[in-house]
């Protein structure tokens, strides 16, 4: 299962993984624009940053503005991260591998390009954006629902899994960083109705909120809140879950093949990372700065997988 289909499984869930992810951080700038005053635009710089999809933004747009931001996020076709161009690139990778799949969860990842693609086919107004937000969610969900309940739990498995979680735990980091970016400047407000109000956007964004009120009750407040994300083992998007699933999925892989990689190593590391400290030590060395590491070490493992199992050979 090294190379070419191993590389073809990760990228697809990842692709897959990132095309929800990417509703959610424009679900994240909508709701968060909703609640500010002035300029409705100026978190969308922000949010784009986040999404690591700024710098494709400035080469084809001169200004800033909501509607061209989600439009660049949902449905360029110029950028390889919108959500037309990866859900796109995972069907691509499906193709591929067609024959580690089973049938139902090709035809859920190829219904979910087909409803996708009408869905932004033309681009989408205010009114009708939380709609196919939730189509999006709701697609990408059933191809999750169909692996789970029809893949052998076998190095196919394990590719989709490790692909699914690195990209969300990915995901998870950068929403939270929208909450720094975009917060920055009004930190007058930290700890204000207001301030508790975008936090709770933030839950919802990565449907958390639920989740977050069974475990900590009714009241919203910043630091229960970057527990639940960051280091809370049972929330499925927390960053330490996240991790702890790809550590053991590699430790399957190691166990299949025998061999154990530096892969896993570095995601031993993480795992240990998130479990020495508390969420006061994260704040009192920097939540921006502490995300920013998280999302260094992501990209560094990812790239070791990708050396271990030999993908591109």
């Amino acid at each position: 299962m090294l190379g070419k289909t191993a590389n073809g499984l990760y990228w697809m869930f990842r692709y897959l993984e990132r095309a929800e992810n990417t509703s959610r951080l424009v679900d994240t700038g909508q709701r968060i624009g909703l609640t500010r005053l002035g300029d409705a635009d100026d978190e969308w710089t922000s949010v784009m940053q986040s999404a690591g999809v700024i710098e494709g933004y400035d080469a084809h747009y001169d200004e800033t503005s909501k509607d061209s931001a989600i439009d660049w996020m949902l449905r360029s076709r110029d950028n390889p991260s919108s959500v037309l161009s990866t859900i796109s690139e995972a069907r691509q990778n499906a193709r591929l591998v067609r024959t580690a799949l089973t049938g139902e969860v090709w035809e859920a990842l190829n219904g979910c390009y087909m409803a996708t693609r009408e869905a932004l086919k033309r681009k989408v107004s205010e009114r009708d954006l939380p709609a196919v937000l939730g189509l999006i969610r709701q697609r990408t969900a059933l191809v999750r629902g169909a692996t789970h309940g029809t893949m052998l739990r076998n190095d196919i498995y394990d590719f989709a899994r490790i692909g699914t979680f690195i990209e969300r735990a990915d995901a998870t980091a950068r929403i939270l960083d929208v909450k720094y970016y975009v917060l920055l400047p009004s930190n007058f407000s930290v700890g204000s109705s207001i301030d508790n109000v975008h936090w709770e956007t933030i839950l919802r964004s990565v449907s958390a909120r639920g989740g977050f009120r069974m475990a900590y009750g009714s009241q919203v407040n910043a630091r229960d809140i970057a527990q639940f994300l960051v280091l809370d083992k049972r929330m499925p998007r927390s960053l330490n879950f996240c991790v702890s699933k790809i550590y053991d999925n590699l430790a399957y892989l190691g166990s299949d093949y025998g061999a154990k990689f530096p892969s896993m190593d570095l995601a031993e590391a993480l795992v240990n990372r998130f479990n020495a400290h508390d969420i006061d030590a994260v704040f009192e060395y920097g939540l921006h700065e502490y995300i920013q590491n998280v999302l260094t070490s992501l990209r560094q493992l990812g790239g070791q997988i990708e050396q271990d199992y030999r993908f591109y050979e």
